[in-house]
């Protein structure tokens, strides 16, 4: 689709559309475009992944704030690192996400393929990450615990290597059982719960997964993110999941992202806060001070956090008479944009410290210099109301 179209039109909703409205929206137009009701159906498949992507971002409360408020330019570090890879495997797995189950279940087996091995469970995991990591492209090794492939059958899980048969389905990974009622019969299609839809027993179990095919285990997983990414962004590492039952295909990994809380900067969208005290002094005279930046982590050096030169400094020139409240914006000292060229500012919101602990000769001192005339706000004007009453000498 050439266009994005507003995702209010595409689910049919008004944009006060309360979140039940919406997921039952979304309910209707997914079961209606679902490929395992349009089989080879492109344009059907277009409606299903745009309904997905539009349920994604009007469910989620804080995107569908964004979205609101700046539209489609507003999502770009949104759906899977900016939405470019929302394909039709990230909609289904919305769809099932959801609970509105499989179109097998709805359908008295819909698509499964007769013998199909089960496939190993989707995992998903968060990974935590520092303002430093965001700011660059990042490797991060995971130790992920999970079912992997027996290694004593190789994940056949016979001791021999050798399957039969399965007695119940007759090797077709399914049982078909028909019920009348006065509509007529009905023929209901469920995975054998013998072979657990494989089609295929274990005559002599291996010892060591007992004929699963897979133990308990670990592995460490490697994951690449790239620069720019926030809370709530996913990675999909396919066949990283648990390993499939005697010798079914993995599941996937999802990763998602969620940053860790900084001691110096907070993000708000790709531009960086940083909070400076001025002494009252500073702020009356001006100065030039000292502001720390992500410079250093950006260029992929990583220095201890005791490290003076962890935090590479700019200065910014402080007027005299600057007010509490007062922000600097430094043009490109923020994070990146996820995949693109642009990246944001570092905003430097000036606050005033003020002393708690003062001995008798600097409270003698500030005593002194509160009494001067220009260290007092000055008197706001005469009010309406209170010129009307002097003009009527009341």
């Amino acid at each position: 689709m050439a266009t994005k179209r507003d995702y209010y039109e595409v689910l049919g909703v008004s944009r006060e559309a309360s979140p039940e409205e919406i997921k039952s929206a979304y309910r209707k137009l997914a079961m209606q475009y679902h490929p395992d009701r349009n089989p080879g159906n492109a344009e059907a498949e277009d409606k299903f992944k745009e309904a997905a992507e539009a349920y994604e971002i009007l469910s989620h409360q804080e995107k569908r704030q964004r979205y609101d408020r700046f539209g489609h330019e507003g999502m770009g570090g949104g759906y899977d690192f900016g939405g470019a890879g929302f394909d039709l495997s990230d909609a289904l797995r919305m769809f099932m996400e959801q609970g509105f189950g499989g179109f097998g279940d709805l359908f008295g087996g819909g698509g499964r393929r007769r013998g199909r091995k089960p496939q190993g469970r989707d995992l998903q995991i968060t990974l935590g990450l520092t303002l430093e990591e965001v700011v660059r492209s990042t490797n991060k090794k995971i130790k992920v615990n999970k079912k992997i492939t027996c290694k004593t059958c190789k994940g056949n899980g016979s001791k021999d290597g050798k399957t039969t048969n399965c007695t119940t389905c007759n090797g077709m990974g399914e049982v078909r059982q028909v019920s009348r009622s006065v509509f007529g019969n009905f023929v209901n299609v469920t995975s054998c719960p013998a072979c657990g839809g494989q089609g295929q027993m274990v005559k002599n179990p291996c010892a060591t997964c007992h004929g699963e095919g897979r133990v308990d285990g670990e592995e460490m997983v490697e994951v690449s993110l790239p620069a720019g990414v926030s809370t709530g962004n996913y990675i999909t590492l396919e066949g990283k999941g648990e390993a499939g039952p005697r010798g079914g295909l993995p599941g996937d990994l999802i990763v998602v992202v969620k940053e860790k809380e900084h001691p110096l900067f907070v993000r708000h969208g790709n531009d960086i806060v940083y909070d400076y005290y001025g002494t009252i002094a500073e702020l009356a005279l001006g100065e030039t001070v000292e502001i720390p930046t992500l410079a250093v982590a950006e260029e992929g050096k990583e220095l201890p956090d005791e490290d003076p030169a962890r935090y590479k400094p700019v200065s910014i020139d402080i007027p005299a008479g600057t007010q509490v409240g007062k922000v600097f914006r430094l043009r490109g000292k923020g994070i990146p944009e996820v995949h693109g060229y642009n990246k944001g500012d570092m905003l430097v919101q000036i606050k005033v410290w003020i002393p708690t602990r003062l001995n008798s000769k600097e409270k003698e001192l500030l005593q002194e210099l509160a009494e001067q005339e220009n260290m007092r706000p000055p008197k706001k004007g005469k009010g309406f109301f209170q010129k009307f009453k002097e003009a009527l000498n009341i």
